[in-house]
C-alpha cells in the first residue's frame, strides 16, 4: 500500500519533514540527546565529522569513530517530540521514500538514549550512571499504538496501579529496553525502572504557584516495589523510546546521568562532569557495537 503525503510528509529535497534527513545521512548507530547543544558535546568526539543537519530543535551531526559511523540527534524534550523523531528515523531506513512503499527487507537501528534524570531511591548517588532495564510512561504517548506487552512488563504495571492508585487515571504504561543493549552497552552499569513524564514541573511532584493533584508524588512513586526490582528515577523521554522501538523493531537503550536526587533534594555540583563521562562511555561501548 502506498503511503499518502500527509501520512509521511517530505520536504522538496526528498528529507523527511522534521529532522531534515535523508536516508545517507543517518548510521545505523544513534545517540540521542535531548538538548540541540549536547549534540557538539558528543561529535566533538568524533576524529570526523562529515555532516551537520539542523531543523528547529532537531540537529543531526554524523560521523566516524575510527571506522564506526555514528549519528547523534537532538530529540527536543518529551514524548511528543520522540514520536516524530523514532518515526522518522524508520521511514529512512525502512521506506522507499520515492515510491512511498515499505521495504522488502526492514532495518534494525541501534538507538541509545543519553539523558540526564533524577533518583528517587535515596542509594543512588548524584553524578552515578544508570541504565533503564524499563520504563514506565505517564504519558499518553502508547495509547494511539497497538502496543503488545510483555509478561514481565504487566506485572511491573499491575504493581505500580496497585500499590499507587493515584497513578492508575493517568494510564501508564511499560516497555522494556533492548536485551542486546543492556548487554552491550549496559554491561555492568546499575539498572533501574526509569518513570517518563510527561512535563517537568507537577508531572515530576514539583510544586510552585498550585496545587498538585497527585499529593506525596515522589514518596508513592519511590515505594512501588515487587520481588527484586524498584522505581528509580524520573525523566521525559525513555517510554517513547521504548515503545516505538520496540513496535517498531528496532533496539533502544536509555544511560541516565544522576545529576539530582528527588528524595534528599540535592543536585550534582559538576553537572558538566557528569555528563560528559556518560558520554565517553556511551561512546566507547557503541563503538564496540
Amino acid at each position: 500500500m502506498k503511503i499518502s503525503t500527509t501520512d509521511l510528509i517530505l520536504n522538496k529535497d526528498g528529507s523527511v519533514y522534521h529532522l531534515n534527513l535523508l536516508p545517507e545521512d543517518l548510521a545505523d548507530d544513534i545517540i540521542t540527546v535531548g538538548d540541540p547543544d549536547r549534540v557538539g558535546e558528543v561529535s566533538k568526539h568524533f576524529d570526523k565529522v562529515e555532516l551537520r543537519k539542523g531543523k528547529r530543535e532537531f540537529i543531526t551531526h554524523t560521523g566516524y569513530i575510527g571506522s564506526k559511523r555514528i549519528s547523534v540527534i537532538s530529540t527536543g524534550i518529551g514524548t511528543d517530540n520522540i514520536d516524530i523523531v523514532l518515526n522518522e528515523l524508520d521511514a529512512l531506513v525502512n521506506i522507499d521514500l520515492d515510491r512511498r512503499v515499505y521495504l522488502d527487507k526492514l532495518k534494525s537501528l541501534n538507538i541509545i538514549r543519553i539523558g540526564t534524570s533524577g533518583a528517587m531511591q535515596t542509594d543512588i548517588p548524584i553524578d552515578s550512571i544508570l541504565v533503564s532495564e524499563y520504563a514506565v510512561g505517564l504519558d499518553a504517548l502508547m495509547a494511539f499504538y497497538t502496543y503488545e506487552a510483555s509478561r514481565e512488563e504487566k506485572a511491573i504495571l499491575r504493581a505500580v496501579v496497585s500499590q499507587a492508585p493515584a497513578f492508575k487515571p493517568l494510564k501508564p504504561y511499560v516497555c522494556a529496553a533492548s536485551k542486546l543493549l543492556l548487554r552491550k552497552i549496559g554491561k555492568d552499569l546499575p539498572r533501574g525502572i526509569t518513570v517518563t513524564a510527561p512535563g517537568f514541573y507537577a508531572p515530576q511532584g514539583r510544586e510552585l504557584r498550585y496545587t498538585k493533584s497527585i499529593p506525596n508524588f515522589i514518596k508513592q512513586l519511590s515505594s512501588i516495589s515487587k520481588d527484586n526490582w524498584r522505581l528509580t528515577n524520573l525523566e521525559m523521554e525513555t517510554s517513547g523510546i521504548y515503545g516505538l522501538a520496540n513496535i517498531l523493531g528496532h533496539q533502544a537503550i536509555s544511560v541516565n546521568a544522576i545529576l539530582a536526587s528527588r528524595v534528599k533534594y540535592e543536585f550534582s555540583k559538576n553537572p558538566g562532569k557528569t555528563i560528559d563521562k556518560t558520554i565517553k562511555l556511551v561512546l566507547e561501548r557503541t563503538c564496540q557495537l
